[in-house]
């Protein structure tokens, strides 16, 4: 059996639902600090859950084929889709997983390099310099405690990422469940 001609694949039409998920995703890529059309690429490779050329999302998207180009590297670069190869057709494919808790897993190991992990880096530096002595015991305590605190969502964060999915859910309802009863206890004062 042989591959369809790729001339015959066309761009897919989304459904006023697809424009509402893709579109509503390049809003929040906005807000999360990524572009809205790297975003809105990631969103339809994952709505439509199939693999798409660089002129089909062009098309459907209705964006310049040199900014789908772009942003294809940088979601390559934040290890959110990956290249794939149609038989009989020469020009690349770009896919991204179907999985939404891989998906997740990805973006905070990705951010958590890029963003987290340097500034915990930093302040580690900061701590272990022998000028740091010098500063306020104020500011001492600052950073320290900064650093306390990074240092041990970094770890946890780590160990979430470890776990299956199920196990993963049933903590966040667990986790939910004990903050409430913690808070109950708190009284109406505490908490913001």
């Amino acid at each position: 059996m042989s591959a369809p001609a790729t001339d015959q694949i066309e761009a897919p039409v989304l459904s006023e639902i697809g424009q509402r998920f893709v579109l509503h995703w390049g809003e929040m890529g906005s807000r999360w600090g990524v572009n809205r059309t790297v975003a809105q690429i990631h969103a339809l490779l994952f709505y439509t859950g199939e693999p798409l050329n660089a002129e089909l999302i062009a098309s459907t998207l209705g964006v310049a084929r040199s900014n789908v180009s772009n942003s294809l590297r940088e979601l390559q670069s934040l290890k959110l889709v990956k290249v794939v190869h149609q038989m009989g057709d020469r020009r690349d494919y770009f896919s991204t997983s179907k999985d939404v808790w891989s998906l997740l897993r990805t973006i905070v190991r990705t951010r958590k390099a890029r963003e987290f992990d340097p500034t915990v880096n930093m302040l580690d530096e900061c701590v272990k310099d022998p000028e740091f002595s010098l500063e306020e015991k104020e500011q001492q305590a600052r950073i320290q405690e900064t650093l306390e605190l990074m240092s041990s969502l970094s770890g946890w964060s780590e160990e979430m990422l470890r776990l299956e999915p199920a196990t993963l859910m049933k903590m966040m309802k667990l986790g939910s469940r004990i903050s409430l009863f913690l808070r109950k206890d708190e009284g109406p004062d505490h908490g913001d």
